[in-house]
């Protein structure tokens, strides 16, 4: 408990302190009166502090225990405060938010009811970062009986934040895969192929193919048998989630070249901003790509599986779907953060090779521009191409692109910086072919189209009956 003046109170000490000083100096037989004036009014004070300091001890606050935010869009909940004093009590009320929220208010003055009578306050707030926080105090100011003090007090409460990855953007770029009608988009897909799961047994008819003759049971009855099979329905697709330090780099829309700044310059700059105030970096972008490919694979009616990894596998949730296992994933993600280490390919491939059986379909979010990692990432995958369908996306960094593809070139250090995106540009797509010779398919996605061209190959890969 603190108090602190008020303005009331300064504004009689300067009434009454300062002139009966004064005109007690310069006239010593006033000397007693002044005294004694400025004697009372102390005494008036700290009487008011004494009988005071008590209004907040009572008083508390309550918030919710779990509040569920999305990143950069407002929400607001409720917060009860409780008056056990049998008169009204005017307070200000502060919440102990951490500094990576914006609120629209930093306090509110709220008028609590008398007799153990409760208010209730709409905090509206802005998660600028996703992440777990907790909010453990709370703090309330009231005025003294009378007036000449402001009583200060911190109030414990608790409450844990989980800002998730804000998914609007994602959701509006796909808006048609997420109408509700029934079936998946605005129409359904056309499914071809006969498909390769088992269905059931019947008799042979002139025409059918040998490879679809069940030997074993035209053999117990005597006469040819045939095998009729079904399209697939449900599969498994995992996404395999890179967060090394390759994922801490700002998004190239945030790490555009700063005019006055040289590119490699402009780039540190935008990247130590982005990751001091939880910017955009290929994480995010990987975070939500993956949770939009979890609700279309739950729409298709497959088994939706995520991996996170580093230096080490840091996240396996093995592939279902439903509400739970998407709520289970979304959890997983929301507080993943980059470290700064360099992926180890190897630990993830030996791990994907020991615990996923089935074959399905892998889709790795990570960045191969380093040479040196992709010919690690290159030997595993060979392993992994021959019981797994792999997918890679990469997004395209700034400034790799073919040669006179851009026309803002305007001095010589500009012809060099497009040298040498150029130069990456084509050791990528080396790469590309390496991994398509061993049966990887290895995309340069841009930023602004990551999830949907994600999807795409998605939905492409189900029409086709890849898996």
């Amino acid at each position: 408990m603190r108090i602190a003046p008020k303005t009331r109170l300064l504004f009689w000490f300067g009434l009454v302190a300062v002139p009966f000083s004064m005109a007690g100096a310069l006239h010593p037989d006033a000397a007693p009166v002044a005294i004694a004036l400025i004697l009372a009014l102390l005494l008036a004070a700290l009487l008011d502090a004494a009988l005071s300091h008590a209004l907040l001890d009572q008083v508390a606050v309550t918030l919710p225990d779990i509040l569920r935010l999305s990143k950069e869009r407002e929400g607001h909940f409720d917060v009860f405060v409780n008056n056990p004093t049998l008169g009204p009590l005017r307070v200000r009320l502060g919440l102990g938010l951490p500094r990576q929220f914006s609120v629209r208010s930093e306090e509110v003055d709220v008028v609590l009811p008398p007799n153990a009578g409760r208010a209730r306050i709409e905090w509206h707030c802005t998660p600028l970062r996703r992440g777990q926080y907790r909010v453990r105090r709370a703090f309330l100011e009231t005025a003294s009986r009378w007036k000449f003090w402001a009583v200060r007090s911190s109030v414990p409460v608790s409450c844990e934040i989980r800002v998730y990855p804000n998914l609007l953007a994602e959701r509006r770029n796909l808006a048609a895969l997420f109408l509700n009608r029934g079936a998946f988009g605005s129409h359904a897909l056309r499914q071809v192929g006969k498909g390769r799961d088992f269905e059931k047994l019947r008799e042979y008819s002139p025409g059918d193919s040998f490879d679809e003759i069940h030997w074993k049971a035209t053999a117990r009855r005597g006469h040819p048998v045939t095998k009729v099979f079904q399209i697939e329905r449900t599969q498994e697709v995992y996404v395999i989630l890179d967060a090394s330090r390759l994922s801490g780099r700002p998004l190239p829309a945030a790490a555009a070249p700063v005019s006055g700044l040289g590119a490699a310059a402009a780039m540190e700059v935008s990247a130590a901003d982005s990751n001091e105030a939880g910017g955009p970096t290929v994480l995010e972008r990987f975070i939500t790509s993956a949770l939009i490919l979890g609700q279309v694979a739950e729409r298709q009616g497959d088994l939706f599986g995520l991996i996170t990894f580093a230096d080490q596998v840091e996240t396996f949730l093995r592939a279902r779907n439903g509400q739970q296992h998407y709520a289970a994933a979304r959890d997983a993600l929301y507080t993943l953060e980059t470290r700064g280490v360099t992926p180890d390919f190897d630990e993830i491939g030996s791990f994907i090779r020991g615990r996923l059986r089935r074959r399905a379909l892998l889709i790795f979010l990570t960045s191969l521009d380093d040479p040196v990692l992709a010919e690690s990432f290159v030997h595993n995958m060979s392993l992994l191409a021959s019981q797994h369908l792999v997918l890679v996306n990469m997004i395209q960094p700034p400034g790799v692109a073919p040669l006179f593809s851009r026309n803002d070139v305007t001095d010589v250090d500009g012809i060099y910086r497009h040298l040498g995106g150029h130069l990456r540009w084509q050791n990528l797509q080396e790469l590309q072919k390496v991994l398509e010779r061993r049966g990887v398919r290895f995309s340069l996605l841009e930023d602004g189209r990551f999830a949907v061209e994600m999807v795409t190959q998605y939905l492409g890969v189900k029409q086709r009956q890849l898996i």
